[in-house]
């Protein structure tokens, strides 16, 4: 007889949220036993969940039940610095079919062998990169609808605002965004479990893909690019009105001086 064929096994799905919680959650002191990786903080919750911790303000719940979710979260919330008013929240299926290698779908599940801990964390860095950028947009799309009646105002008139602070305050918000992009978040640097697993190189590439972080975050520091050179060439033309009316009240001031002084003269010479 010949051999009996293999059943093939059915895929089990399972669901992947990425919450952007603040500007920081603090790790430390989070020692536990079931601990899978201490860069970024991972760890089990319940019986076929996991937690992933981003220092950066995100977290990455895969697999959790809405009652586990919230408790991770209220856990959670006392670490967390500058806590978001408006939580950022991207959720994905994950599909575990072992007879298939790494793949996602364009808009579908994201398939995967297994979820050992390094596809784990490969999938939870891209999708915590993703909400990490939409909150970005969202600063830097504000910003640009701020500048634009500065524009509007100095293209009509010809003059620029007078209101300096409201331009630094601009230029301040950009350089955050900025800053977040290259020291915290760190787009374009890829998760260090792929120092020791290379095989896994092309499931984050195909991720990197579906969510377009290069190209999004490329778009976004153009933005950020026009948002500063726009803000101090105002902020320069506003700094010129500024001394040329100085200059003026300056001159101002010494011709009545001189006026003062003449009349003082013809009036003793008049005794």
């Amino acid at each position: 007889m010949p051999d009996p064929v293999p059943l093939a096994v059915p895929p089990v799905r399972c669901t992947a949220r990425a919450l952007l919680l603040g500007e920081r959650i603090d790790t430390s002191g989070l020692e536990r036993s079931d601990v899978i990786s201490t860069a970024p903080l991972a760890f089990k919750v319940g019986s076929s969940g996991f937690a992933v911790l981003f220092r950066y303000g995100c977290v990455v719940l895969v697999g959790l039940s809405p009652i586990e979710e919230d408790e991770v979260l209220r856990g959670l919330r006392p670490r967390v610095t500058g806590l978001a008013a408006k939580i950022e929240d991207e959720v994905a299926t994950i599909e575990i079919a072992p007879d298939r290698d790494d793949q996602v779908e364009i808009g579908g599940p994201i398939s995967v062998k297994d979820l050992a801990p390094a596809r784990l964390l490969v999938i939870a860095d891209v999708l915590a990169k993703n909400v990490g950028l939409v909150r970005d947009e969202r600063e830097v799309n504000k910003v640009l609808e701020l500048i634009e009646p500065f524009a509007s105002r100095l293209a009509l008139t010809g003059r620029a605002p007078f209101n300096r602070r409201n331009m630094l305050r601009l230029i301040g918000q950009a350089l955050l965004v900025h800053h977040r992009m290259s020291g915290r978040i760190a787009i374009e640097e890829k998760p260090d479990v792929l120092w020791d697993r290379a095989d896994l190189e092309r499931l984050y590439a195909r991720l990197e893909d579906e969510y377009e972080l290069k190209e999004r975050a490329n778009a976004l520091r153009h933005k950020l690019e026009v948002i500063e050179e726009t803000t101090r060439a105002v902020t320069d033309i506003i700094d010129t009105e500024r001394s040329a009316r100085l200059e003026f009240i300056i001159a101002t001031l010494i011709v009545v001086e001189i006026l003062i002084a003449v009349y003082d003269l013809f009036f003793r010479l008049s005794k």
